[in-house]
């Protein structure tokens, strides 16, 4: 089956409703596509210290890479709004800081409003990327 990004939006959605935010209220979603097809979800997990919550996006990419993948191709985000309001939301810094460790600057970062879906590759949202030393 051909991943399309509506469908890995899908995914992230369904993602996002695993989500532990019991301070937030603010439930996140992540799909990541590996290069071979499969794919392998992620929720925000919250922590009462805040510093120790994990994110959608880095809980999936740390379970991809826990199964021994490395090849990435997309990750799709969906995020929830205690009111239900879907509404478009980037990595945050770490999280894309995680994503350049693993991907590409052509890595593509899909996002939606429930309505409308932003693309960007990773080389966008991360210019002048650290990524070795």
């Amino acid at each position: 089956m051909i991943m399309d990004n509506e469908k890995l939006l899908e995914l992230a959605h369904k993602a996002a409703k695993n989500s532990y935010s019991p301070y937030s209220g603010f439930s996140v979603g992540a799909a990541v596509l590996c290069d071979d097809g499969s794919v392998y979800l992620g929720c925000n997990v919250e922590n009462v210290s805040f510093s120790a919550t994990n994110c959608a996006e880095r809980t999936a990419m740390f379970s991809a890479v826990a199964d021994g993948k490395r090849k990435f191709k997309k990750i799709a985000i969906a995020a929830h709004r205690k009111d239900g309001q879907v509404i478009f939301t980037p990595p945050c810094g770490v999280c894309r800081q995680v994503l350049c460790e693993f991907c590409s600057a052509d890595f593509v970062v899909i996002m939606t409003d429930g309505k409308n879906i932003i693309e960007k590759t990773l080389g966008e949202l991360m210019p002048l990327s650290f990524n070795e030393f």
